[in-house]
């Protein structure tokens, strides 16, 4: 699915590693992703991990787009 360039663009942007990229995606995989409190989770997660703070009006925002499923299908696109 995403190629090994994929996620070295990631980890050149935000210094996150393969490993940890892909403990999300399965925990993301094995809860609902239609799940408010897993959602708002991971989301807390990344911000941790990346060191940038998510204003409370942004996490509603990223919140409310997974929820009504608007985000971008292909998300390699994003980096």
């Amino acid at each position: 699915m995403f190629t090994d360039n994929f996620f070295k663009k990631v980890e050149n942007k935000t210094n996150i590693n393969k490993n940890t990229i892909m403990d999300l995606a399965n925990k993301l995989q094995n809860n609902n992703m239609k799940d408010e409190k897993t959602i708002r989770e991971v989301i807390r997660n990344i911000s941790d991990l990346t060191g940038k703070e998510v204003s409370k009006e942004k996490e509603e925002k990223i919140v409310n787009a997974i929820l009504k499923d608007k985000v971008p299908n292909n998300v390699e696109k994003m980096f």
